[in-house]
């Protein structure tokens, strides 16, 4: 067992979004991402499935055309390969969950190259 703590040790950059890797278990990688205002992930898509989760703010969250307004407490699913994007309306935590074969790597690229 391991316990994790998502609104702890909250480093916001100014300058860049903030990815960690809190947990990982025989099926998953949960992910806690910390955007700034105005922080935006640019259009992307994943190879798995994922889970986003707003732990805390607002995001709009952008998929084929449309933008869903997403707030504290909601989640969502997504199939693989549907591209999407992730603006910041407030200061947020995100709590991305992936499948086990997905890389955390991967992530860090969409954050870099933003």
């Amino acid at each position: 067992m391991k316990i994790e703590y998502f609104n702890e040790n909250l480093d916001f950059n100014e300058k860049k979004i903030v990815t960690k890797v809190l947990l990982e278990t025989s099926f998953s990688k949960e992910i806690r991402i910390l955007l700034k205002q105005g922080q935006m992930m640019k259009e992307h898509k994943a190879p798995f499935p994922i889970i986003v989760h707003i732990i805390d703010g607002r995001i709009d969250f952008g998929m084929q055309g449309s933008v869903h307004p997403l707030k504290k407490g909601d989640i969502i699913t997504l199939d693989a390969n549907i591209p999407h994007d992730l603006t910041a309306l407030q200061d947020s935590i995100v709590r991305l969950t992936l499948s086990k074969l997905d890389t955390s790597e991967r992530v860090e690229k969409v954050v870099s190259d933003s």
